[in-house]
C-alpha cells in the first residue's frame, strides 16, 4: 500500500521541524547556565563551590587555579581574591555566553547555576586580598607609571587597585596581565563596554604591554581606598 504523497511531505516536514527544534534548544543549553537552583548539597554555599565545583566536581573546582584563598597560582590563573562580586560574576556570565574565550572557563561556568554563580562570586569578593608574591623582579622602566596614569588610571584606579569603572588589577600575575592585554588587543576579549579596552589596547606597543604587567604585578595586593 503506497503512502499518498501528501502525507508523505507532511511526515517529512514535520521530521525536519522537531529536528530543528530539538538542535535550537541543544544550542541554547550550551550558552547559557541551568537557571534553576542546584539542589546539591555542594552547590549551597560559596565556599563549598570553589572547593567543589559544584556539580562539576573538582576538575572545575575553582581552587585547583586560583589557590586556596583565590591567591591565582603566579602565571596565568589571577587572583580573585578581594575582586568585587559584581565584576567576577560578569565574567562567569561573559566566560559562560563566550564573550571572553577561555575553554576550561567556559566548562566551569556552564556548569553552575545563576545563582550558584552569585555565590561563589560574593564568597570570593569577601575573602582579603592576597596573592603570591610577583615572579620577577624585572626592571621597570621609570616611564611606565606615568604610562599606567595616562592609559589606565582613569578606570582602575592609582596604583590599580579599582575603582567604580574598573576592576583592581594590582598583585595579579604579569603574565596574566600581558596575555589579557594581548587578548584586548586581537578582540579575541571582548565584553567590556563600548570597546574602550580594545581601544586602549591597540594604542601599545609590545614593550609597553610587558611593562605595565611587571608594573602592576608588582604592587601589593590592596582593595581601594572607600572614596574610589
Amino acid at each position: 500500500m503506497r503512502t499518498h504523497p501528501s502525507l508523505q511531505d507532511h511526515r517529512r516536514a514535520n521530521l525536519g521541524s522537531l529536528l530543528l527544534a530539538l538542535c535550537a534548544l541543544a544550542l541554547t543549553t550550551a550558552c547559557t547556565d541551568r537557571k534553576t537552583p542546584s539542589e546539591d548539597p555542594w552547590s549551597r554555599s560559596g565556599e563549598l563551590i570553589a572547593m567543589s565545583g559544584g556539580q562539576a566536581g573538582a576538575r572545575y573546582a575553582c581552587a585547583t587555579c586560583h589557590g586556596v584563598r583565590g591567591e591565582g597560582n603566579g602565571f596565568d590563573a589571577p587572583r580573585i581574591a578581594g575582586l568585587p562580586a559584581g565584576y567576577l560574576q560578569k565574567q562567569m556570565e561573559d566566560y559562560a555566553a563566550g564573550l571572553r574565550p577561555h575553554e576550561v572557563m567556559r566548562d566551569v561556568a556552564r556548569f553552575l547555576d545563576s545563582h550558584e554563580r552569585v555565590r561563589v562570586a560574593n564568597h570570593y569578593a569577601a575573602l582579603p586580598p592576597q596573592a603570591l608574591p610577583a615572579a620577577t623582579q624585572e626592571a621597570i622602566a621609570p616611564q611606565t607609571p606615568a604610562l599606567y596614569a595616562r592609559a589606565c588610571q582613569q578606570c582602575h584606579g592609582a596604583e590599580g587597585v579599582g575603582s567604580a569603572n574598573g576592576p583592581p588589577l594590582n598583585a595579579q600575575p604579569a603574565f596574566y596581565l600581558i596575555q589579557q592585554l594581548q587578548d584586548w588587543q586581537l578582540s579575541k576579549r571582548r565584553n567590556d563596554g563600548n570597546h574602550v579596552m580594545l581601544e586602549v589596547a591597540q594604542q601599545l606597543d609590545a614593550g609597553q604591554v610587558r611593562q605595565l604587567g611587571l608594573y602592576l604585578a608588582q604592587i601589593p595586593p590592596r582593595p581601594a581606598t572607600p572614596d574610589r
